[in-house]
């Protein structure tokens, strides 16, 4: 999801507010243009049709990226019922018809078969490869095909307000990988009523939310002045949850060197992480993070090396 151009050597997260109508590569790139960033990419795709956050990575931060594609994310979205189209959403072609109607009970009698680990159908027009071909295009060329259902996790899933009869806005909390194109549609079906999402916003996506979101049309007219540290958040700001280790100038070099350093005497110095077999953890020397490490046979073993 990165893209290394000339530019000036920027590292951190911008956390960004998308604007409907929009793809994510879109935002990257109006992003690196107008901070000179020589690297960007974002963490999490975002159909054109939603909102919300959309956390950039710039520079070191895009080694990170894994890390914030992993975590939980956060969803609010609107079905309208009584119809099904070919993408699950509004811009797509009507491809059946209901004149059904569930009542609020209803609803909230089928949303836990739709909690923990579930199988999910993606979209047609998702952005998974087949034969090396993105899903969407050999829809649009006319050539879809038969995506298999996955195994995905999602957290919870409530019923936030039935505005009308044909409208439904729910709050989901999902794993990766989770379609609410595809819970939107499944609930039509379970209901026997059909579905389609006409609205979809993402709050939060694992450590970052809207508190330190900035709009697109902002993050332009901010570009390359001093303001523009404002907004960037640490390379370390994805790395929430994973034990920090604190090394000497002579390990950090070590550890940058790709060379494993003894786990024991660090470990002892960071007597509040936990370290234990396997475990990957911020390797940081004086308040810097130096690399991202795992803890193998005794060793501290560099996974991602970071220059910062």
């Amino acid at each position: 999801m990165a893209e290394r151009r000339r530019g000036k050597k920027i590292d951190g997260w911008l956390i960004v507010d998308k604007p409907a109508g929009i793809t994510s590569a879109t935002v990257v790139n109006r992003v690196r243009r107008a901070t000179g960033a020589a690297k960007a990419g974002h963490g999490g795709t975002l159909d054109p049709l939603a909102t919300g956050i959309l956390p950039l990575a710039l520079g070191e931060a895009t080694k990170t990226v894994n890390y914030v594609v992993e975590g939980r994310k956060i969803y609010r979205f609107t079905v309208r019922w009584g119809e099904q189209r070919d993408t699950d959403d509004a811009e797509g072609q009507v491809t059946a018809t209901s004149l059904l109607r569930p009542e609020p009970a209803e609803i909230e009698a089928v949303t836990g078969r739709f909690c923990g680990d579930i199988e999910q159908v993606p979209p047609t027009y998702s952005a998974i490869k087949v034969a090396g071909e993105r899903a969407y295009a050999l829809a649009r060329a006319d050539r879809p095909v038969e995506l298999p259902a996955r195994i995905v996790h999602v957290e919870r899933m409530a019923l936030i307000e039935c505005p009308d009869e044909n409208h439904a806005i729910f709050e989901v909390e999902a794993g990766k990988g989770v379609y609410m194109r595809a819970l939107a549609r499944d609930l039509g079906i379970a209901l026997g009523c059909l579905g389609h999402v006409v609205a979809l916003r993402r709050l939060s996506v694992g450590p970052f939310t809207e508190a330190t979101a900035i709009s697109l049309e902002k993050l332009e007219d901010v570009g390359h002045s001093a303001e523009l540290q404002t907004y960037l958040l640490p390379v370390g700001s994805a790395l929430a949850g994973i034990p920090a280790l604190n090394l000497t100038e002579a390990e950090a070099s070590s550890l940058q060197r790709g060379r494993p350093i003894a786990v024991l005497p660090v470990a002892s110095r960071s007597p509040s992480s936990k370290v234990s077999k396997d475990a990957v953890v911020c390797a940081m020397a004086r308040g810097r993070l130096v690399a991202l490490a795992q803890v193998k046979g005794g060793e501290i073993h560099p996974l991602r090396i970071l220059n910062v």
